[in-house]
């Protein structure tokens, strides 16, 4: 297994957690905090730490994400700037000369 591969299994697991973080929030501030019976003034059995806790893991997971994302660019086989493109390469820009085709001795004998 390579180091890319185990980047990118990290990052699917990163970014599926996120998902799930971000679908358990509601955006009006409610989401599982407000299945708690934390639509009140009284938060009980510290429920409104929910919403502070699934906050601050979405930060987290986001971030862990980009920084996954661009630590794997590191691990990718020929990311060291190594060209080998003919195109791109300016010394050997040399044209062949194109040559006519060949012709035959047989459109001169046409009249007889």
């Amino acid at each position: 297994m390579t180091k890319f591969t185990i980047f990118l299994i990290l990052i699917v697991v990163v970014a599926f957690l996120l998902v799930i973080v971000i679908m358990v929030q509601n955006p009006k501030g409610g989401g599982l905090s407000s299945s708690f019976g934390g639509g009140g003034t009284q938060q009980l059995g510290g429920v409104k730490k929910t919403g502070d806790f699934l906050d601050k893991s979405t930060w987290f997971l986001a971030t862990l994400l980009i920084a996954l994302i661009l630590l794997s660019n590191i691990t990718i086989e020929g990311a060291g700037g190594v060209s080998d493109s003919k195109a791109l390469d300016t010394e050997e820009t040399t044209q062949q000369p194109v040559t006519p085709p060949a012709t035959t001795d047989d459109s001169t004998d046409s009249g007889n």
